[in-house]
């Protein structure tokens, strides 16, 4: 369950953000609404599925969360669009803090450098939550262009551009890691089915979604929105199972 809690959470997190980067002024409200809507069934998710107890009240960052994307859909549901936004951010704010603890949570307290560990760990579930949810972001402006074709197509082609910067962050991030694991001496056998983790990581995370979100980029110059919509169901697929395979990969570590 932690996974999957850890999943939901970054997904929430980068979905947060993106609202908040999306320019009001160019989106109809109904487009916040809906979104904060699958926001808040994210973080209801992570709460439920997560641990409960006095020993671990973790599960209490993202139930605000939960409760806070619902009242951002209340505020733009009355197109109250600066109380929108606020809640936008102060939901982005939880569902980091709680990305931060479930990753960390996954580190031993055994370990003397736990600390160091745990903001590491953080740090790349936040980027990894980045990837997921401005990916997917883009894929619900996409289709959002089917209610109201008269929104402007540069709207989309930001929010591709934001996903690539996010994409091209996360892939320095792990080749920064995979060099410092090879300076630290020769890695350590790995087993078949870690390889194919590890093979279908790169294949659909770090190289086949740029791909896609570039072609997807290009198909808006035409401009043509729904096939570019089309193609940014993929790069969901492809980022979705890239962040799934690297969670994975980390627990075999």
């Amino acid at each position: 369950m932690r996974l999957l809690v850890d999943f939901l959470c970054r997904f929430g997190w980068g979905l947060s953000l993106a609202l908040v980067l999306t320019p009001a002024t160019g989106v109809p409200g109904g487009f916040f609404r809906v979104n904060l809507l699958v926001i808040m069934g994210l973080a209801t998710l992570a709460a439920l599925v997560g641990p409960t107890g006095a020993a671990d009240a973790s599960w209490v960052v993202p139930a605000a969360a939960a409760v806070v994307a619902w009242m951002g859909s209340v505020a733009w549901y009355g197109e109250r669009r600066q109380a929108g936004i606020g809640l936008c951010v102060a939901c982005a704010a939880l569902l980091a803090v709680a990305t931060v603890l479930a990753a960390a949570a996954g580190q031993p307290w055994s370990e003397a450098g736990w600390p160091v560990a745990g903001a590491l760990a953080g740090g790349r579930a936040l980027i990894s939550g980045l990837v997921v949810g401005l990916t997917v972001h883009a894929m619900l402006l996409g289709h959002w262009y089917l209610n109201a074709p008269g929104m402007r197509v540069d709207v989309l082609r930001r929010m591709i551009d934001v996903a690539l910067a996010a994409w091209a962050l996360q892939l320095a991030v792990v080749l920064v890691v995979f060099f410092a694991a090879q300076g630290g001496g020769p890695p350590a056998a790995a087993g078949e089915t870690t390889m194919a983790l590890a093979a279908l990581r790169w294949l659909a995370g770090l190289g086949g979604l740029p791909v896609l979100l570039v072609m997807a980029r290009q198909t808006l110059d035409i401009p043509n929105t729904q096939s570019a919509t089309g193609i940014l169901y993929v790069a969901c697929l492809a980022a979705i199972l890239g962040e799934l395979t690297a969670q994975l990969l980390a627990t075999t570590a």
